[in-house]
């Protein structure tokens, strides 16, 4: 069995910092981004999901790691235009203006292509697509008038490596990509940094119900350390990209991966 490697304690990367993340309730790559985001000192955090119940569980255990009482949850759904416009809206008032979007929210399935229905095709895209790309839109134009800020989507290798069954999901994850890519050209003349993570295998609860067991085990065995990533691995690497660390990335998509090649 593959060792698991040993948590990594905050470094004040985000100190002073306000953030945004969308998908952030549960057990998930965004919650993980969250708790690493106050490890790493930062100012101000807002969370959204779509789950009211989850998402006032997750505003409280961020409260109780310390270190900022700044925590705002607000269930939005980022299909909904209206709700993108009201999610950004608050997190600008309450924590006035956000630093960083870190945007979360995706969705992915397994179907192959010729049983898929539009309806699933269109689900996939509008939530980790189109989603994304009404995020950026709405946060770009705080952003780039401020000549601040940074952006950081969470994309996949499925976006450049083919899998059976993810026609919807490897589409959208590669539409991600490049709409990273191109805003990332546009945002830079404003000082704006806009750079994605690529993970290729992220263990959490939602996976483990939707996923095969099979399939896991099979997925596991082509990652070099024989293991998923934990999903805490996958927000060092996003906390990197939205750090000052990272101030000369941008329109980069970062393989957060052991996968052989």
């Amino acid at each position: 069995m593959a060792l698991l490697p040993r948590y990594v304690e905050g470094h004040n990367l985000l100190a002073g910092k306000s953030v945004l993340i969308t998908a952030a309730a549960g057990a998930g790559i965004g919650f993980a981004a969250a708790r690493k985001c106050v490890e790493e000192g930062c100012r101000a955090i807002t969370i959204s999901d779509i789950h009211e119940g989850r998402t006032a569980k997750s505003v409280e255990a961020l409260k109780a790691l310390g270190g900022t009482q700044q925590v705002f949850g607000r269930v939005a759904n980022v299909v909904v235009e209206e709700q993108v416009q009201a999610l950004v809206d608050d997190a600008e008032a309450q924590m006035g203006g956000v630093d960083v979007l870190i945007n979360n929210a995706g969705l992915g399935g397994t179907r192959a292509l010729v049983d898929m229905t539009d309806e699933e095709w269109n689900r996939v895209m509008d939530i980790t697509l189109n989603g994304t790309m009404r995020m950026l839109r709405a946060m770009m134009r705080k952003m780039l008038p401020r000549n601040a800020g940074v952006i950081v989507n969470n994309a996949s290798v499925l976006g450049w490596r083919a899998q059976p069954e993810q026609c919807h999901y490897a589409a959208a994850k590669a539409g991600v990509m490049a709409l990273t890519r191109c805003a990332a050209m546009e945002a830079a003349p404003h000082g704006v940094r806009i750079n994605a993570v690529s993970p290729s295998l992220a263990m959490h609860e939602f996976l483990k119900k939707t996923t095969p067991v099979d399939l896991l085990a099979a997925l596991e065995a082509k990652e070099a350390f024989g293991r998923a990533a934990e999903v805490w691995e996958i927000a060092n690497v996003m906390v990197f990209l939205a750090s000052d660390y990272a101030s000369y990335m941008t329109g980069e998509i970062v393989s957060v991966s052991s996968q052989h090649a």
